[in-house]
């Protein structure tokens, strides 16, 4: 089957991007073997026009990989590979990222819209830590003896990769995403199945290449882009994966679960959406917290799963940190992904344009009160970003409990602000939701903040900042923000399976068995 061309891109800095086009199998590039006529149109965000259109998978093509995975693990991958090689391989391929970060922040910018320093300096730059950390990790995973009766029994355990893994990744941070699952899976020894968000299609053909390159064994990784029916359908219900993780949104992420029930109870992590609270009380400096906190709510034009979008402030301070988080809201520069000053690039597609627009109108609508933004971010859309997906930083005041501002997921740079009066009162509504990805406290009292954080039902609480990642801690939610762990040493726990071995050294055994009497 004719291998798809490479795509030639020239970034506003003049920059030529290639990379290849296809289905990566078996560390080449296919046409897809689903009979898809039809390709994936991807779009400029900061302009609306067309970039370029890629390969669009299907079924067949998770077939084909399925079975490329399963014979890798047969000959070169998984108990047929030592973790030191596997390590070896990982730290080669972050390496290779590190030496092609500027292109891929291009690529990432043009493709996703935020800012392309944002992309090289935060999302990259994490993305390549977190492959090194799974390479040091992958030779320290290891089972355990367990002490039985001397002389007649000893066990012990194997930690073991789960074998054929998929993962469905998100349009947010298309290439971070890929880093936290691609790291645990391939230190583990799995193989996996990757399927980018349609949005986002680019960079990971970009990985994959780079992949090749690092010397992964073929089958060890596909990259397949398509369709949620398509792709992501195939992957949650194929019979012979045996895993598959998943970073989106909560309705999607129960199909997935469903799926994958259905199909052979496949192993299910899931990391999904919220709507995290960030309160703050009347002890704080607010000049020191407004920063944090408009950084929860803005860093990456609000489209991230733990963003602080509902701001509780203690009563006493609410106007003067309203009036403070305006101006920081003012400072912050919204404008072309490829101007280094820009702090805040456009959404990702029309759909979510439009999506956090409406929520917009439903607040206006539904009584609260419009203190900052609004709109359109008309400063933004001039001259050849007129199209783009610009929306104005926006925060509404007088909010309450019921309004679709207050318990939606909006995935946009909107915040919901509400006043509180009592300690009790702000962990009561801060729990009051059923997500539960995050949290911030911003309070100068430690004994305060140790009783909300454990009052709090977030799996991430920040205390006196926001945002702040480590790839050695570990990352999730509670309640219907997901299920099992990113991040740390409890990630990679998520793609082993631990097997327990009783070994009889002296015991000779009586048949058949009988009891003692009275």
């Amino acid at each position: 089957m004719t291998s798809p061309a490479s795509i030639t891109l020239t970034s506003p800095r003049g920059t030529r991007l290639t990379f290849r086009d296809g289905i990566f199998i078996g560390n080449e590039f296919h046409a897809s073997q689903a009979g898809q006529d039809g390709k994936i149109t991807v779009f400029n965000p900061a302009t609306g026009q067309e970039l370029c259109k890629v390969t669009a998978g299907g079924k067949e093509d998770v077939d084909a990989a399925v079975e490329a995975a399963e014979e890798a693990l047969k000959t070169s991958w998984g108990l047929k590979s030592t973790p030191a090689e596997r390590g070896a391989l990982l730290y080669k391929w972050a390496d290779l990222i590190e030496q092609n970060a500027s292109e891929l922040a291009e690529l990432e910018a043009m493709d996703n819209g935020k800012p392309r320093w944002m992309a090289k300096d935060f999302d990259i730059a994490d993305s390549i830590a977190c492959l090194r950390y799974y390479a040091g990790l992958a030779d320290k995973v290891s089972g355990k003896t367990i002490e039985m009766k001397d002389g007649d029994n000893f066990a012990f355990t194997r930690v073991e990769p789960i074998g054929v893994t998929g993962a469905i990744i998100p349009w947010n941070y298309p290439i971070q995403m890929a880093a936290w699952k691609l790291g645990p899976a391939l230190a583990a020894g799995n193989c996996l199945i990757l399927k980018p968000a349609e949005q986002t299609p680019l960079s990971a053909l970009k990985l994959a290449e780079l992949a090749a390159e690092a010397g992964y064994p073929p089958g060890v990784l596909a990259v397949i882009n398509g369709y949620g029916k398509d792709v992501g359908a195939a992957i949650s219900e194929h019979p012979r994966i045996r895993k598959v993780a998943f970073t989106g949104s909560t309705v999607t992420g129960r199909k997935i679960m469903a799926s994958s029930a259905h199909s052979n109870l496949k192993k299910v992590t899931l990391e999904l959406g919220g709507k995290s609270p960030v309160l703050v009380f009347d002890d704080v400096d607010i000049e020191e917290a407004v920063p944090w906190v408009a950084l929860a709510i803005l860093f990456n034009m609000g489209q991230d799963c733990c963003a602080g979008s509902r701001l509780f402030v203690q009563r006493g301070i609410h106007d003067a940190f309203i009036a403070k988080l305006i101006e920081a809201f003012k400072a912050h520069k919204i404008g072309d992904p490829f101007d280094d000053t820009s702090s805040h690039g456009p959404q990702v597609s029309k759909e979510q344009y439009e999506k956090i627009m409406s929520y917009i109108e439903y607040g206006k609508k539904g009584g609260a009160k419009v203190a900052y933004g609004g709109g359109r971010a008309e400063a933004a859309a001039k001259g050849d970003l007129a199209g783009g997906y610009w929306v104005e930083p926006t925060i509404f005041t007088g909010c309450q409990k019921g309004m679709r501002i207050v318990d939606d997921e909006i995935f946009g740079p909107v915040l919901a602000v509400i006043p509180f009066d009592t300690e009790e009162e702000a962990i009561e509504m801060a729990n009051d939701t059923e997500y539960g990805l995050a949290a911030g406290i911003f309070s100068t009292g430690a004994s305060r903040c140790m009783r909300v954080l454990a009052a709090l039902k977030a799996g991430t609480i920040w205390v006196n900042n926001y945002a702040l990642l480590s790839n050695a801690v570990p990352f999730g939610g509670y309640k219907q923000s997901g299920m099992g762990r990113e991040l740390g040493v409890d990630a990679i726990k998520e793609w082993t399976e631990v097997k327990s071995v009783h070994w009889n050294i002296g015991t000779k055994l009586d048949w058949p068995l009988q009891g003692g009497g009275a």
